[in-house]
């Protein structure tokens, strides 16, 4: 696109795009001499006058442009195309995309996305608001290049089995391997994925396996340069060739938190962190040594970022092409999984021993529902911590969230955790006027970002459309009543997207509920058109599941 640095004769003001030596895409300044523009540009930033060649160059950042094109110079057509963003588009063309054999269809905008990826070779921040499938956009690029394995994705522990089931529902015959604990051995699978924390201890092996991409999921969590992990990242991607970085959070707004990753993607983009930091972290020299906490000239660094590396799109962008719900499943390991099974096999074993009694059949199902109630409860505690950090995560990523549970355990765990500053909360203990008080509080108070809700107590009757995202951490027993807490923030007054997640443990009775609400057909169309289904027919559906 742009040509090597060389000399030429000008009689205009002229700017040029070009590259350094190492690649690094520079402007070149090309002008007769003139005492009031050599001022002028003296005054651009980090602007270097080369003798040899008689030219002035300048790094590639749009407020350059556009001060050049204040000074009259006349830009070439590749200098125009990135200011424009024609570049971009023109380069991606999705026609030349031909993914075939994903299980599951691609919204165009993921498309594009895709496209993005390729045109960047596989060296990409996905920076897409969150609920826009970063995580489908990341593995179809994938698929698209079958001979780059393996492929290694770090993550946070709460999104190690996320990735493993989104793996196995997109890509056909994938092979994934989830690596756990301290003492690594030799993984064997195309598909690695390994959370944060024990990354340092597995470096050295994962080193000796030629990763050919690396995933990182929720990259600000390396935006520490003096952190372990952040030092693993840093060594393992430095012999691997393609590398994915996901984050929806607005990096435009924290630049110091973004240039580990910058630095891994691109290291030519901003080679020095001082300079970096005293253009886009707004540097300030204290007697503790320099603070790079703030942010200046963010617009400029957005636009480099997007016309290098970042691609990111808003839930207004692409409204059109998505739901007005998207629903997604997380799931989590029980920390009490030993005395999770042993309850759920005593359960097999009581209802086995009920089966076909005709006595039990003609009482009501209130036994049935009790010990079933038992087990759940079992279930949501062991995916309780998992559940906190993932709220956790949610609330700095993606603003406020809607939290809803069925038992009183779940609500007091979640109020201590995160206390009265930032959450509310609405269950059976609550007065109506507290009740109106923290509705009112969540809608208008933007310090107040997390809502725990009774499904019964706060599932009818409020607003809650200042947050676009629901988290339920249990079902409850009537989908009509799953349906109407949604519309608590599917409401008229909504403007975005709403996205439902369900955070439940793996092979437990909440992820059966789960997938009874979600595939049984009769069930999902009468929940899909707000109806009512009686709690019998779920029950019966549930028993039945388990007796198979």
């Amino acid at each position: 696109m742009a040509k090597r640095i060389r000399a030429s004769i000008t009689n205009h003001k002229q700017a040029s795009l070009v590259k350094d030596h190492q690649g690094k895409f520079l402007i070149k300044i090309q002008f007769p001499y003139d005492i009031n523009t050599i001022t002028k540009i003296r005054a651009l930033y980090e602007r270097k006058y080369i003798p040899k060649l008689k030219i002035w160059t300048a790094p590639l950042h749009i407020e350059t442009i556009d001060k050049l094109l204040e000074y009259g110079f006349v830009l070439d057509s590749h200098l125009d195309r990135f200011k424009k963003g024609k570049d971009k588009r023109k380069l991606m063309n999705l026609k030349a995309l031909d993914i075939h054999g994903l299980k599951g269809e691609l919204r165009p905008y993921q498309k594009e996305g895709v496209a993005w990826i390729e045109y960047t070779n596989g060296k990409t921040l996905i920076a897409d608001e969150m609920g826009l499938g970063k995580t489908i956009q990341t593995l179809a690029w994938v698929h698209y290049h079958p001979d780059r394995r393996p492929v290694l994705i770090v993550c946070p522990l709460s999104a190690k089995l996320n990735w493993k089931c989104e793996i196995e529902k997109w890509l056909p015959d994938a092979h994934t391997e989830i690596l756990n604990g301290n003492k690594p051995w030799v993984p064997s699978e195309e598909f690695l994925i390994i959370n944060y924390d024990i990354l340092p201890k597995w470096a050295k092996m994962l080193k000796s396996l030629s990763i050919q991409i690396l995933i990182t999921d929720e990259c600000h969590y390396y935006k520490n340069s003096k952190a372990l992990r952040t030092k693993a990242i840093k060594n393992i991607g430095k012999s691997i060739p393609y590398i994915l970085a996901l984050s929806g959070t607005p990096i435009v707004n924290r630049p110091q938190e973004i240039y580990n990753v910058i630095k891994l993607l691109k290291p030519a983009l901003f080679p020095n962190f001082m300079e970096y930091g005293r253009r886009f972290c707004g540097a300030v020299h204290t007697r503790f040594g320099w603070d790079f906490s703030g942010a200046t000239n963010t617009q400029e660094l957005h636009e480099i970022l997007i016309n290098s590396i970042m691609i990111r799109r808003l839930k207004k962008d692409v409204l059109k092409e998505l739901p007005d719900k998207i629903h997604s499943y997380v799931p989590f390991e029980l920390d009490n999984k030993s005395e999770y099974i042993e309850a759920e096999n005593n359960f097999i074993e009581w209802l086995r021993a009920k089966k076909g009694d005709a006595a039990a059949n003609r009482a009501s199902n209130a036994e049935q529902v009790a010990v079933i109630e038992a087990l759940k409860q079992l279930a949501v505690k062991g995916a309780l911590k998992s559940s906190i950090d993932w709220i956790k995560d949610s609330l700095e990523n993606q603003g406020k969230l809607v939290v809803f549970a069925t038992h009183k355990f779940v609500i007091a765990s979640l109020m201590e955790e995160f206390g009265n500053k930032i959450a509310v909360k609405i269950d059976g203990s609550v007065s109506e006027k507290k009740r109106h008080q923290a509705v009112i509080d969540f809608q208008n108070n933007p310090d107040v970002r997390l809502f725990v809700g009774n499904i019964q107590a706060a599932g009818t009757a409020i607003t809650l459309t200042a947050a676009s995202n629901v988290a339920f951490l249990e079902l409850p027993w009537t989908p009509g009543e799953l349906w109407q807490a949604i519309d608590r923030l599917h409401r008229i007054t909504q403007t975005e997207v709403v996205n439902v997640y369900y955070l439940f443990a793996v092979n437990t009775i909440m992820e059966r509920t789960a997938h009874l609400i979600d595939t049984k057909q009769k069930i999902l169309s009468k929940v899909l058109d707000g109806g009512r289904v009686d709690n019998i027919s779920l029950l019966t559906d549930l028993i039945n599941e388990y007796l198979k």
